[in-house]
This record gives structure tokens, C-alpha cells and sequence, in this order.
């Protein structure tokens, strides 16, 4: 197993932030850690990287204590914190270069990530002067200079626009390819479009622990559109399989249909053969939508 938790609970004072949690994680996944605001993640992932020691419990990565190994667990885990800590005023090389020489690894190692993670056109700048993108970039760079076999993310996505969020998740997909990555997040969406199963957490307790295949295995979707001009609903319920037809704000519409088969194809071709252009169109997964709020709705 890549990550081995077993009955973690962390205490501050008299409050519980775990409370005696476990879940294992195998070689090669990519598990999205899901819950609301103050839920646990955070306090799971600085355990996981050794920054925070369990109250109780033994959390074990690539086969090394987190308590009794931490230089040995830190050799295998690259880290990327919420707040993303970098040195401002250096230059991404130089900053790099840094890193590298805390890791020991050799100078070609940073070219070989600053090409991995997309900075080459960025690479010669100071850091203040990158975008919120590009700076999240320089901090999976630094977290991937040592090739951990593991990579912990907490909140790789947060405040990110539109297009530097789909950017930072083709990479975390793409070097999830060849590394065992866990990430926290508190949005819905990032876990659908990133990982193979989701763990949801919730006033410090596991309340789900699924795969995204279980969860999307549904006989009906909702698929949200939305396109440059006004349709009618009675328009759109030509469609097949559809059950229900809703405008939602503006030109966007969340159409609900009878079926399992993906019909994003499917509204993209009557798009196109209305001379109607789509501006945005997304699968919503309604199971894990519902698993979520049930799960975490307060008592």
C-alpha cells in the first residue's frame, strides 16, 4: 500500500479534528479526500507528510512510519500545502535550484520538471511575477523535484480561474499516471474530474469511501449547457431520454436524462445541427451530489 491509515484521531485541546479514521490507498490511484470546510482534511494531510503527529493511531506511507520515520517518509512524499509557500522574490530556476540542494538531486532535475509541470515559457520569471496558475505549477514542481512515489495535494485548485483550473488538473491527471496522488478538496467536481474514488470526511469521521465508477454507474445524468442565445424548454425536450428540461440562469440549462449512456455527444450534435453555440457543457454526477450532502448536511 502507498498510504496506510489506521484509527488516526488528533486532538487540540478537547476537540477532536480525527477521530479514529482509517482507509488504505494503493500504488497508482488517485483518491480525492472530499468534505466541507473544517471537515479534517488539512489536519490529515500534515499527518500524512509529518508535520502534525497523531493524538492516537499509525499512519504508515510507502511502507514508512509517519511518527517513528519521518525523513524516510518525506524521501517518498512530495507535498503541496493549501497555502502554497513560496520565496517571492526569487526566480522559479533559482528557487528550484534550492530545492534541490535540501533534496540533493542533481540540477537536471529541475529542467526535467519545470518541462514536466508546463513553466518553460515562465521559468526565467521572478515568482511575484507569475499568475495564481503558474505559481501552483512552481509548487508541484518543487513537491515532484525528489520523484516521490507519492504525491499529497490540499486544495491544488483553489482560487484558480476557469482555464488555469482545467490546466492544473490535466497535469495532477497526467502525473497521476505514474504516482500514487491523494488529494483534498471541498469541491465536488475536482474529485469527478481527477480521480478513481473519492473519501469523504465529515466532523473528523469517514462517512464514505467510494469508487468514481460506483458512484457514475446511474440510470439517469444530468447534463448542464449552456449556449450563446435563449432556447425554449420544449425545444430541448426533443432530445432523447429526457425527463426533465430546466433553465437555471440566463442561457443555462440543466436537462435530466432517462439513461446511463453519456449524452454530452449527443447535445453537442443538436447543438451544432440548430446552428446553436455551446458555451459550456458538463456531466453532473448526481450520485455523489447526493452522497455528499446527505453525509455532511448539519445535524
Amino acid at each position: 500500500m502507498s498510504i496506510s491509515v489506521s484509527n488516526i484521531s488528533k486532538l487540540y485541546s478537547d476537540q477532536k479534528a480525527l477521530n479514529s479514521i482509517s482507509f488504505e490507498i494503493k500504488q497508482g490511484e488517485i483518491v480525492g479526500f472530499l468534505g466541507p470546510n473544517g471537515a479534517g482534511k488539512s489536519t490529515m494531510m500534515r499527518i500524512l507528510t509529518t508535520y502534525l503527529h497523531p493524538s492516537e493511531g499509525k499512519a504508515l506511507v510507502n511502507g514508512f512510519d509517519t511518527n517513528s520515520q519521518p525523513i524516510d517518509v518525506r524521501k517518498n512524499v512530495g507535498y503541496l500545502p493549501e497555502h502554497n509557500p513560496l520565496y517571492q522574490e526569487m526566480y522559479v530556476r533559482e528557487y528550484l535550484l534550492f530545492n534541490a540542494q535540501v533534496y540533493t538531486v542533481s540540477k537536471s532535475r529541475i529542467e526535467e520538471v519545470i518541462q514536466l509541470t508546463g513553466l518553460t515559457p515562465e521559468a526565467s520569471k521572478k515568482i511575484n511575477q507569475l499568475s495564481k496558475g503558474y505559481k501552483q505549477r512552481v509548487g508541484l514542481a518543487c513537491a515532484l523535484l525528489h520523484d516521490p512515489q507519492v504525491l499529497i495535494l490540499d486544495e491544488p485548485t483553489t482560487g484558480l480561474d476557469p482555464n488555469q483550473l482545467v490546466e492544473i488538473r490535466e497535469l495532477i491527471k497526467s502525473i497521476g499516471k505514474e504516482k500514487t496522488v491523494f488529494l483534498s478538496t471541498h469541491i465536488m467536481q475536482e474529485v469527478e474530474a481527477m480521480c478513481d474514488r473519492v473519501i469523504i470526511i465529515n466532523k473528523g469521521k469517514i462517512v464514505a469511501d467510494e469508487n468514481l465508477s460506483t458512484l457514475t454507474d446511474e440510470k439517469e445524468q444530468i447534463i448542464e449547457v449552456e449556449f450563446d442565445y435563449r432556447v425554449e424548454e420544449a425545444f430541448l425536450s426533443k432530445l432523447p431520454n429526457v425527463k426533465e428540461v430546466k433553465n437555471i440562469y440566463g442561457f443555462a440549462y440543466e436537462i435530466t436524462f432517462d439513461t446511463n449512456i453519456d449524452m454530452r455527444p449527443i447535445v453537442f450534435d443538436f447543438a451544432h445541427d440548430n446552428e446553436l453555440k455551446i458555451l459550456q457543457l458538463a456531466r453532473k454526477n448526481k450520485n455523489l451530489e447526493s452522497l455528499f450532502r446527505e453525509l455532511t448536511k448539519p445535524s
